[in-house]
């Protein structure tokens, strides 16, 4: 396996390195630009994201190596291209330095937060509240959406699948296992802090009321794969609904969950900075219970992935995407489900001129459609090995997509396209040409 991953980064470099070749005349150069009218950016981040899908072992990697031949083939053809100066700013344009260190700071953080929650033993007691026929299941898919909310989607992921391990005796149905992913997916749609893509939105300064009508569609979406996978769950096996004995809650460490979400939003409103609100909230819960600072090492390939994603998004040149509209946000769905939906935020954010409710639901709950096309379905294979295959969880899990269906074209019907004005100014780098400006 190792020996064909080395082949095909091998082959993934060599392709990089000819297409970022310096070129000795103009026209030569414009074509390695842009072969066959696409630009050569687009090419390598496609080819950056397809090796994301196909090598979900080694995404860290593949998304530092698709960075790296972006950075040279800019490097190598265009002579005023700086990342400093992209990273840093100047010259009216302040950088992605901002954004990239929030982001790092609330995955981090993030990662604590899910581990105190954890660590507080209420997901040990919730299964007591869950009804013992179809219900029961339909009850945890609710919970995990609610968790969701104001809990990162991975973390709600995980709790709902070991919550599920316990209740239905270890035989979970793949078609259930599809709508924990989505019920996480769907309830952090809504909410800027509970789901990656949100939160991005968030550090970019998207208002958090701007998505909050995902959950419009989400709301939709949740019912008609609940049910579906309900009656699935419980024909495949019923419910156990039984907690354990003398559990208790450890209200400290959700006493510093709660510390962490007001922090985040008082210093994102204040300072533009919700990240330093977190690790505030972290440091003053380190003095009345003990912190599980030990999920900074679980945290950290998955952080460099999502930020070398990111930083790639950043490079691409806007002015060359398909224009915002709420047929372009539909498709983004389906395109989340098989692309890391990270970079597909960052590009719109770039862009501007979107309907950030509708991408919201879009990007988030458009990836549970397959295991690995959200970050909580791929944590949740880790812990069921059998989710591991696109055609059993496309077979057991249609009801994501059905719903995700019904779920947008009910917002489009109710809510409508709405797309807002750029929330702040996006002033491009030298090398890249200006992003489209549309109003409102």
């Amino acid at each position: 396996m190792l020996h064909r991953v080395g082949r095909l980064l091998l082959a993934f470099v060599g392709v990089s390195l000819l297409c970022s070749a310096p070129a000795s005349a103009t026209s030569l150069a414009d074509v390695l630009l842009a072969p066959g009218g696409i630009r050569i950016e687009f090419i390598l981040f496609a080819l950056t994201l397809l090796g994301v899908a196909l090598l979900h072992h080694y995404t860290m990697w593949v998304a530092l190596a698709g960075l790296g031949t972006i950075l040279l083939a800019k490097y190598s053809l265009l002579d005023n291209f700086s990342f400093w100066h992209h990273l840093l700013g100047g010259g009216g344009s302040e950088g992605e330095w901002r954004i990239l260190l929030n982001l790092i700071g609330l995955l981090f953080g993030f990662a604590i937060l899910a581990k105190h929650f954890d660590e507080s033993h209420l997901p040990k007691v919730l299964p007591k509240f869950l009804p013992n026929d179809w219900k029961g299941p339909f009850v945890l898919l609710v919970m995990i959406f609610v968790i969701s909310s104001f809990l990162d989607n991975i973390a709600a992921a995980m709790i709902g699948g070991a919550i599920a391990f316990v209740v239905f005796n270890e035989r979970v149905h793949i078609g259930y296992l599809a709508a924990i992913v989505a019920a996480s997916n769907a309830g952090g749609s809504g909410s800027v802090v509970g789901d990656t893509t949100t939160t991005l939105m968030w550090i970019d300064g998207v208002s958090p009321w701007d998505v909050l009508h995902a959950y419009v569609a989400a709301g939709v979406a949740l019912v008609i794969f609940g049910l579906i996978a309900s009656f699935q769950q419980d024909k495949y096996q019923r419910i156990v609904s039984d907690a354990p004995a003398n559990q208790r809650v450890e209200w400290k460490h959700l006493l510093v969950v709660g510390l962490i979400l007001v922090l985040a939003i008082v210093t994102n409103y204040a300072l533009d900075f919700p990240a330093l609100g977190v690790w505030i909230a972290l440091l003053l819960g380190a003095l009345f219970v003990r912190t599980p600072w030990e999920e900074l090492k679980n945290a950290w390939a998955g952080t460099i992935f999502l930020v070398a994603l990111v930083t790639c998004a950043s490079l691409m040149p806007v002015d060359e995407l398909p224009p915002a509209s709420w047929l372009t946000t539909f498709s983004l769905g389906f395109i989340s489900a098989v692309f890391d939906n990270i970079p597909l935020t960052k590009l719109c954010l770039e862009q501007g001129g979107y309907d950030w409710g509708m991408l919201a639901y879009a990007v988030g709950f458009g990836g549970s459609m397959l295991w690995f096309g959200s970050s909580a379905g791929v944590a949740l294979s880790n812990m069921y090995p059998q989710a591991r295959s696109a055609v059993q969880w496309l077979r057991h899990g249609w009801h994501v997509a059905l719903a995700y269906v019904v779920g947008f074209f009910v917002l489009l019907a109710l809510v409508g396209w709405h797309p807002h004005a750029p929330h702040k100014d996006h002033n491009s780098d030298v090398q890249i040409s200006q992003p489209v400006q549309r109003d409102a």
